[in-house]
Parts: structure tokens; C-alpha cells; sequence
């Protein structure tokens, strides 16, 4: 719905901010200063013990010195609470004594029906708990405590009892007065096609409410007694209030725990939710007896950016999360994925957990896969890649599972992770052989001496970049972030020779942006197509390590690195070029002059001498191609090649 002018303007002046997020914090009075609106405390975004966490009434702002953490009081409700925009917007509003803005008529109406039906589901929900107190419910019961549920839990869930007559719940609520098209409305009875009197849709089954983010109870899901029954579990039909498809069970309960850090856990069952839940896992939800459909990935994600998919150690468990990954992968987006938790078989989450402890359950969210191995393991397991056709068909299919993802730079490192996994499968066995040496790789011995997975697919380890293009990108993303070097750097960048179309891009860009902060220079690299570039760059593991770029702004810093950066690769190119000068002086040196020896050992002395001289740790920083040239100027000189051109 579409807010009045002015009214959040209204609705900040009526609750100050320090009052807002004074529920969440202990105000440090020795260094605030109420009387003028001047409020710290030690931040609720991250752990610290000092107050770097800043309100200023005045402005209606808040920003942490530690985390950058910056919004104003809406925005704090939104994270502390984990809800959003337009709830938060309620839930000032309530503080406030404000009145939401009005409707529109039909909506109106559509709210006031909606209210009706979310009473009469809060009237069955009482009924039915206490149907499960009555004799007609020993059998549910007994049913309850074996599946280990005490009364707490009983009540923690709101878990009630529908019993085998026809009109019991019909009855019992139209007897107190609620109105019988309301109950029919929301579900609790059904009226026959032939026009016959109404019955209760749930008849001899345990009964689970189904309540949306708000608390509001939408639906239930009911577990038949009867072994012989239709289905296992009945969901509420269709109604007003309740789609299937776009809520979860636990939905309220287990935001409010994600957005207290705790990770988001998507089971099968009701039963799956409640033991996760009652063993400290209090962010679990399940889907309603379906396949997990686009909304509620959807909803998944707007509680948490990594939803862990924990599902029973089964072919129909293995079956629903490979049927996952085609759902969720045109769905992706930087920041925005799934991990893949597979029970031991025979077991789900309420049976690891009864059988092996809390402990187990944690060891098996711990070990959650990424997404990119599930798909990984969809298109390998189970087969035998023993000719380049199968190989090639291989290539095909994971070519058109990534080409579903919509964003560029996420396809992309799809693409170099799978395409790292691919070398891993195909690559040659080492051999066993007998003697000692045999016996060391027969153990790993030769294994262990090859550089790990992550540095052999890195951007070094693989020869995609060399130490200059490393060199650039870190100038790159240094200034991306501090703008306002760029003028005392200018003549320095203009002489940058990125290999890297994109990185060549990006200068031109630093140069002409004209960017007051790093948002603004952001802004003008997606302005120029080059958002992707600046993502990946500043995503790269070699520079998120770096304090200048992983720490807090200093500028001061951050100068003194480019200084150094800049010199280096100044230097660098210098000697490069020098050195190329002299190889090319050996084909073009005049026969019987012996003065060549002379000149490639001053290349080499000046190599060393200016790298001390450029910078302290040069010599420990030039590239591999310079290393390369010294390296072979050096053999020339032990070679005395000269020598060999006067014969």
C-alpha cells in the first residue's frame, strides 16, 4: 500500500530514535550526552566492548564505527527485528498512537474478511487444544509422547486434536456464535457439492496450526491416526488467508531467530521443525507437504541469505534436492544461494536428533554442501565419463545448467568452479609403483606435496593473472573505495598498462568519474556497464585480505599503499625493459666486442639495486615475467655467451 505525504515524516518525529533503539542497547552514559540528543552504546550488530555505536536524536540516524552499520529508525526495527519495510512501518505506528492510512474500499473490505477468517482459525485452534485434553484423544496422545513431545512443547506449538466426528468443530464454533460461512470460508468445514449440511474438513487427526509471519493463524496441517487414511498428512484447502505454496510452518518464530544470527534450516515436516527447534535450532521451517515452490524460496531468502536445505537421508531426499537446483539456480543472485544438508540414510532431522543428540545435527549443518556440488553431483554420480563423447555430454549439460543464471558474474564463477571440479574428476591417478618413493604416493606422500584445490583454481595458481595484474587490481579497488585520491595519483594511473580489457575499462572510468565517495564510484562503473568488473575485483581473495580494503576507511593508509603500489610497478616495467634491452643486445652486439658480458651484468646489479631502493620489499614483489628475464640474463653470464660469439 502507498503511504500519505509526510506521514513517515510524522511517524520519525513521534518516536525518536534513541527511544527506538534503546529497547536493544545499554546506553553508555559516560560518553553520551542525552541533553543534546547524543546517544552511545556498544553496537547490537556486532560483538565489541566498547561503545563505537552512535545515535544522533537530532538527525534520526544511527552508525557504528565498528561495522558501518547506518539507518535510521525504520531501517533499525527492519534489522533487529528481522521484518520488513511496511511492518516495520506498523510497528512504529503502534508506538506512535498513529493510525494506518486508510484503504482503498475493496481493500478494505478484503482486510475486514480477512479478520473474520483469522478469527474463526484462532477459534479452532482453541478448540482443537482442547479436544487433545479429552478421552476421545488418548490414542493422539500416547502418539505424542512417544515421539518425545512434553507438555511444553504441546503448548510452545499449539498442537490441538481434531476428533472423528463429522460436525465437531463445525458445532462447537457456530455454537459460539461465529458466523457459518466464515467457518466454511476458512477452511475448518466443508460444504458438500449437493448442498448438504457442512463438515469438519479435519476428522481423527493431530492437529498443527500454520501461522504466516504476522502470527496470524492462516491453515493447519492435520496427521491422521488411522493407518489406512488417504493421507498421511492433510493440509488446509485454499482459502483467503491460507496458499500453500507461499507459506512455511514455523515462518514467525524462526525469522525472528535467523535475524539473531541463527542459521536458517528448511526440513520436510512438522515433526522435522519442532525437534530442530526444541534442540536450539530455532530458525527451522518446513514447506507444507509440497515440493519447495518459487515463493517460498522467495520467502526463504528474505529471512536469510543461505537457507540450509536439510532433508531425509533417502532417494526421495537425494530426489527433492536435486529438484531444487533447477528451481533455485534462475532464481540466484550474488549473495543469494542455498547449501544442501543430506541426513545419514534411514534418518530426518527428529530421528538424527532423538537417536545421536544436538551435537550430530550441527555436524551435519556444518558439512552442508553448496549449491554448485549438488549440481555437481547431479550430472556425475553414478556414471562413468570413459570417452569424449560422455565427457563432451558432460560439458553440454553443466553448460546449460549454469546458462539459467540470469547474472553474469554469479554464471561465471559457477563456470570456474565447475570447470575446477571437472579437472579434479579427470585428472590422471598416480601410479603405484614398489620402493620406498612408490610407497609415499601410494599414502598421499606425492598428493600432499601438490598445492591445494583452492590455490592450484586461484587466479595465481592457475596463471590466469600475474603479480603486475594483481598489482593493478589492488590500485583498482584502492581507489574505487578512496575517490578522493584519485587527483593526487592521477599522472600515475594514466600510465597504468592493464593487460585486462576490463580493468583498462575501469581506469578510464576512476579518471573521468569524478566520484565523491565509493558509492558514488560504484554508481558511475555501473553507469558504464562496468558493475560486474568492480564486483568481481573486489570480491577477488587476494584483496579482500587486504586491510586497506577489509578494514576500517583510512585514508591516511590508503595513500601511503598506492605511493608504495605505484612505485613498484613504475619500477617494475623500468626494469623489464631494461633487461629486454639487454637480451636483445646479444643478437645485435658487433662480433669480438667483449663488452656484452659487462653490460648483462650491470642489468642484472641494477635489478637488485633498484628493487631496494623502490621499495623495501620489492625484490619479494616483482613479477614472475621480471624474474624470469634475471633468471636468464643470469645463465647468459655464467655461460660467458660472449665468448662463444668471437670464435
Amino acid at each position: 500500500m502507498s503511504l500519505p505525504p509526510g506521514f513517515l515524516d510524522e511517524l520519525r518525529n513521534r518516536v525518536p530514535i534513541s527511544q527506538v533503539v534503546g529497547r536493544k542497547v545499554i546506553w553508555d552514559n559516560r560518553k553520551s550526552n542525552q541533553a543534546k540528543g547524543d546517544f552511545w552504546a556498544p553496537c547490537p550488530f556486532h560483538q565489541e566492548k566498547t561503545a563505537s555505536f552512535h545515535v544522533d536524536d537530532r538527525k534520526g540516524f544511527y552508525y557504528c564505527f565498528g561495522c558501518h552499520a547506518k539507518g535510521d529508525a525504520l531501517g533499525f526495527v527492519q534489522e533487529t527485528e528481522n521484518v520488513g519495510f511496511m511492518e516495520a512501518v506498523e510497528i512504529l505506528a503502534r508506538e506512535a498512537g498513529m493510525q494506518m492510512p486508510a484503504r482503498d474500499p475493496q481493500a478494505a473490505r478484503q482486510a475486514d474478511r480477512a479478520t473474520k477468517l483469522a478469527a474463526a482459525m484462532e477459534a479452532a485452534v482453541a478448540h482443537y487444544r482442547l479436544q487433545l485434553k479429552t478421552g476421545a484423544a488418548a490414542e493422539a496422545r500416547a502418539y505424542l509422547d512417544r515421539r518425545g513431545l512434553d507438555a511444553a512443547a504441546l503448548d510452545l506449538f499449539e498442537i490441538g486434536f481434531a476428533p472423528a466426528a463429522r460436525q465437531g468443530a463445525f458445532s462447537a464454533l457456530t455454537g459460539k456464535g461465529l458466523d457459518e460461512a466464515d467457518v466454511i470460508e476458512a477452511g475448518i468445514a466443508t460444504r458438500p457439492d449437493d448442498g448438504g449440511a457442512p463438515y469438519d474438513a479435519f476428522r481423527d487427526r493431530i492437529m498443527f496450526p500454520i501461522r504466516d509471519a504476522r502470527g496470524r493463524c492462516i491453515g493447519f496441517g492435520g496427521r491422521a491416526m488411522d493407518p489406512n487414511a488417504r493421507a498421511k498428512y492433510l493440509n488446509s484447502r485454499e482459502t483467503p488467508l491460507f496458499d500453500k505454496g507461499r507459506a512455511l510452518y514455523n515462518h514467525g518464530p524462526a525469522r525472528e531467530a535467523a535475524g539473531k544470527g541463527q542459521p536458517l534450516i528448511v526440513a520436510e515436516g512438522y515433526m522435522d521443525v519442532i525437534a530442530l527447534v526444541r534442540a536450539g535450532f530455532g530458525a527451522a521451517v518446513a514447506p507444507l507437504g509440497t515440493a519447495i515452490t518459487q515463493d517460498q524460496l522467495r520467502l526463504m531468502w528474505r529471512i536469510a541469505d543461505e537457507p540450509i536445505i536439510a532433508l531425509d537421508g533417502d532417494k526421495a531426499g537425494l530426489r527433492a534436492a536435486l529438484r531444487l537446483v533447477d528451481l533455485a539456480l534462475p532464481m540466484l543472485e550474488p549473495g543469494k544461494t542455498l547449501r544442501f544438508c543430506l541426513m545419514p540414510e534411514g534418518l530426518d532431522p527428529d530421528e538424527l536428533i532423538k537417536a545421536r543428540g544436538r551435537d550430530a545435527m550441527q555436524a551435519q549443518l556444518d558439512a552442508a554442501e553448496p549449491l554448485v556440488r549438488m549440481l555437481w553431483r547431479r550430472e556425475t554420480e553414478g556414471q562413468i565419463f570413459d570417452t569424449p563423447e560422455r565427457r563432451a555430454a558432460l560439458d553440454r549439460r553443466l553448460r546449460q545448467a549454469i546458462g539459467q543464471i540470469t547474472d553474469q558474474g554469479l554464471r561465471r564463477h559457477y563456470g570456474e568452479a565447475l570447470a575446477e571440479l571437472r579437472r579434479a574428476l579427470f585428472r590422471p591417478a598416480v601410479p603405484q609403483g614398489r620402493g620406498d618413493r612408490a610407497g609415499w604416493r601410494a599414502r598421499g606422500f606425492a598428493e600432499a606435496q601438490m598445492p591445494l584445490a583452492e590455490t592450484r583454481s586461484s587466479a595465481l595458481g592457475s596463471g590466469a593473472l600475474s603479480a603486475d595484474d594483481l598489482r593493478i587490481m589492488l590500485i583498482l579497488a584502492t581507489l574505487c573505495r578512496y575517490p578522493e585520491l584519485v587527483s593526487r595519483f592521477e599522472t600515475d594511473l594514466d600510465r597504468l598498462a592493464p593487460r585486462h580489457a576490463d580493468h583498462a575499462a575501469l581506469v578510464d572510468v576512476i579518471l573521468t568519474a569524478e566520484a565523491a565517495d565509493s558509492e558514488a564510484m560504484g554508481a558511475a562503473c555501473a553507469a558504464a556497464g562496468l558493475g560486474a568488473a568492480l564486483e568481481s575485483l573486489q570480491s577477488m581473495a587476494h584483496l579482500r585480505i587486504n586491510p586497506i580494503l577489509a578494514g576500517p576507511p583510512d585514508a591516511t593508509r590508503a595513500e601511503a599503499c598506492l605511493t608504495e603500489e605505484f612505485a613498484k610497478y613504475h619500477a617494475d616495467r623500468a626494469l623489464k625493459a631494461e633487461m629486454t634491452e639487454a637480451l636483445e643486445d646479444l643478437d645485435n652486439i658487433p662480433e669480438g666486442d667483449t663488452r656484452l658480458g659487462r653490460r648483462l651484468n650491470h642489468a642484472v646489479h641494477r635489478r637488485q639495486t633498484a628493487g631496494r631502493a623502490t621499495a623495501s620489499d620489492m625484490q619479494g614483489a616483482v613479477s614472475e615475467d621480471t624474474d624470469a628475464l634475471s633468471d636468464r640474463l643470469r645463465a647468459l653470464i655464467e655461460a660467458r655467451v660472449w665468448e662463444k660469439k668471437t670464435r
